[in-house]
């Protein structure tokens, strides 16, 4: 028997306003201080901003695309088990990763749920945040990228995303701080 796949809720104002392909942008420059932000934390029910962390500890932040509760990018759903599976390596390590999604905070909670999500996932539905860092964007939703910040919130390390090279997994992320 076939199934249908579900798209409610994919076409929206968000959809509409990252439909044209723009590249990522290679513009933040290594070394220099990440771009605040803050974001709701769907998983603990807090907000988080960026420059709390600042003398604090390392972080990666991890951009996904998610484009609704139901609907993952092919590339970022195995990238986002990967990093949740791998979690406690960051904890251990005194690293914080904090994945940035443009799903609202409803399709979030889903996602959290579903997934059962233990990393903090922050709810950017207007896409502000993704737009700072210059992820580019494609057919409905930004793309992924990677960033590495030291202990004073500079940028250790990126990886932006491409078709060869879609997303830097756990092992690679973790290799930043060796």
């Amino acid at each position: 028997m076939l199934t249908s796949t579900d798209f409610t809720g994919l076409i929206n104002k968000r959809f509409f306003q990252n439909f044209l392909p723009i590249p990522a942008s290679n513009s933040l420059a290594l070394g220099s201080i990440a771009p605040d932000f803050s974001l709701p934390d769907i998983t603990h029910n807090r907000t988080i901003k960026l420059s709390d962390y600042r003398q604090q500890k390392p972080l990666i932040l991890a951009f996904t695309r998610i484009f609704t509760e139901k609907q993952y990018c092919p590339f970022c759903y195995p990238h986002i088990l990967n990093l949740n599976q791998n979690y406690e390596q960051f904890v251990e390590r005194d690293i914080e990763l904090l994945m940035i999604t443009s799903t609202d905070a409803k399709q979030s909670q889903i996602v959290v749920r579903d997934l059962g999500l233990k990393m903090p996932l922050l709810s950017n539905p207007d896409c502000r945040v993704f737009r700072m860092y210059h992820t580019g964007q494609a057919l409905g939703a930004p793309l992924p990228a990677q960033f590495v910040l030291d202990k004073a919130g500079k940028i250790k390390d990126k990886h932006l995303f491409s078709f060869l090279d879609h997303n830097a997994d756990a092992d690679q992320l973790l290799t930043t701080f060796i």
